[in-house]
């Protein structure tokens, strides 16, 4: 599989170039800000794209927003976002729209080599790849676990959400209505306590909950 790293630090980008190597990527580019990024994705089409969250020149959330226009202009590019500490919001962010072919991993992961590579060769394949921290930030552990709430059909929609369907192939393959699959997303909701005032991303907390609950 072909890849492309974003990295502004040199010596890191430089140690991620080798694990992947090393773990049967070939690294075609490897860029130091969002702008040479977006171009090496636009010639070589990679299978992944490794990026850092923050970049220059503001080394604030250049990474999310070249990450984010990645999956708008090449839809389905796999993308992994590399970041220092849990940022919340860009993990949403980028999970937002579609978690298919999404990873998002704390720099320390890199250490554990062969974690770090089956992480990443997970969501080349089309799968998720959240970090424990990201998880665990996002959704707070509470004393009864609401998924033990759901019924069996509300878990297999949840499921297929998980897997990054949408409602009509959710519906497609559960061969059910599709206003009945918006039935059970809407009791998923509420049975996993988000609030209306979660809207924007109560799909993508749906999804981290069931994720978080299938590494346990």
């Amino acid at each position: 599989m072909r890849a492309v790293i974003a990295e502004d630090s040199v010596l890191l980008r430089v140690g991620l170039i080798k694990v992947l190597e090393a773990g049967g990527f070939q690294v075609v580019a490897e860029a130091g800000d969002a702008d040479g990024l977006l171009a090496a994705i636009e010639e070589h089409r990679p299978e992944l794209a490794l990026i850092d969250v923050r970049m220059p020149p503001g080394f604030t959330d250049e990474g999310v927003r070249a990450a984010m226009e990645i999956r708008r202009r090449w839809p389905g590019t796999p993308v992994v976002l590399l970041s220092q500490y849990v940022e919340e919001r860009y993990a949403a962010d980028l999970l937002s729209a579609n978690t298919s072919g999404v990873g998002y991993l704390l720099k320390q992961r890199v250490a554990d080599v062969a974690d770090f590579v089956a992480a990443v060769r997970r969501v080349a394949d089309g799968g998720t790849a959240l970090d424990p921290q990201v998880v665990a930030q996002l959704l707070l552990r509470r004393d009864s676990d609401p998924l033990a709430r759901l019924t069996p059909r509300e878990r297999d929609v949840l499921g297929l959400m998980a897997e990054g369907r949408s409602n009509a192939g959710i519906a497609q393959a559960l061969v059910v209505s599709e206003s009945a699959v918006a039935k059970h997303i809407n009791n998923i909701f509420a049975k996993l306590d988000l609030p209306v005032a979660d809207a924007d991303h109560r799909r993508v907390l749906a999804v981290l909950r069931f994720l978080g609950a299938s590494r346990t």
